[in-house]
């Protein structure tokens, strides 16, 4: 009878990750050939991940790598949180991450092609699946590259934001810009600016946010609660200089319908016209990072808050994924 000793055991837990119970019988029912056993130890991986490949890897966790220029995201998707906060699961995608930054991999694919130990990402999910008995797979990879990279990691591991920016100079950079990563992880915006919209997309919206207010307002009113303005557009797209200016000839109509002095106007137009721009830009607030309230700061918009910190400094590009 073939000797396996704790050394053996060691040597192939190492290697595949696997339990010390599993590694010891891979070694048994090879008769002690380590090659053997590591081949015992893959199919079984193949094997469980064939039954669970239908399963959602809804859960998991997103680690982040910065190194001043460039920052990477990566989320690994499993099928519940007790296996999200295991320590192995957790240390395996901090393990894939460094090395996709390493070896500089732009896309999901070229993280699944790394070599561990002469054994591809790809194959080492498996494995990993047949060890937890769970659905384990790289659910999203992001790479952004900067004049600098910003990251933040937000709920526990659930959520991960990288934001390049231009800090015009400022020493405290660093610092303004993390927390305008917290803000991208608390408010998901999907896009920079209003004009990356489509047009027909913000029509539709628009229509869709005038129905919905609409209805809430008939329960305002039942409650006896103040209405909602109902917005007659979604986005600054559709804020037109041409419509605008009818907005601002229709408020002076009724500034003279309520008989308000002329000379007074102008310091109630302003008001005015930044009250209708807020309600009439609710998609823009809800999707674009620029045109958000800033979370640590909502007295202004993002946009300001940027230019309030310097006039020179800029978001470039942002990132953000989630996993559970």
């Amino acid at each position: 009878m073939t000797t396996i000793t704790a050394k053996d055991v060691g040597e192939l837990r190492k290697v595949t990750g696997a339990g010390l119970m599993d590694c010891k019988k891979a070694l048994q029912d090879a008769e002690g050939d380590f090659d053997g056993a590591v081949e015992i130890l893959r199919k079984k991986g193949q094997k469980v991940a064939a039954k669970r490949a239908d399963r959602d890897a809804n859960e998991g966790v997103v680690v982040a790598y910065t190194d001043g220029e460039h920052g990477l995201l990566l989320g690994l998707g499993c099928e519940t949180d007790f296996v999200a906060k295991n320590d192995d699961f957790i240390a395996f995608a901090n393990q894939v991450a460094k090395l996709a930054m390493e070896k500089g991999a732009t896309t999901k694919e070229d993280v699944l092609a790394l070599d561990i130990d002469g054994t591809p990402v790809s194959e080492r999910l498996i494995e990993k699946t047949g060890v937890i008995g769970e659905k384990i797979e790289v659910s999203d990879f992001q790479r952004l590259t900067g004049e600098n990279v910003a990251s933040y990691i937000h709920a526990g591991g659930k959520i991960g934001v990288l934001v390049a920016y231009k800090d015009g100079g400022h020493d405290e950079g660093s610092q303004f810009f993390r927390k305008l990563a917290m803000h991208i992880a608390a408010m998901a915006p999907s896009i920079m600016h209003p004009d990356e919209f489509d047009e027909e997309f913000v029509v539709k919206e628009a229509e869709a946010l005038k129905g919905q207010i609409t209805v809430e307002n008939e329960d305002r009113a039942r409650l006896g609660k103040a209405l909602r303005n109902v917005p007659e557009f979604a986005s600054r797209r559709q804020l037109t200089p041409e419509v605008l200016a009818g907005i601002e000839q229709k408020i002076k109509d009724e500034l003279a319908a309520e008989g308000k002095p002329e000379k007074i106007w102008d310091k109630i137009l302003p008001g005015k016209l930044e009250r209708f721009i807020a309600d009439n830009t609710l998609l823009d607030q809800e999707r674009c990072l620029l045109s958000q309230f800033f979370a640590l700061d909502d007295s202004k918009s993002v946009e300001a808050a940027i230019k309030d910190f310097h006039e020179d400094a800029e978001v470039l590009a942002f990132r953000r994924i989630a996993v559970g």
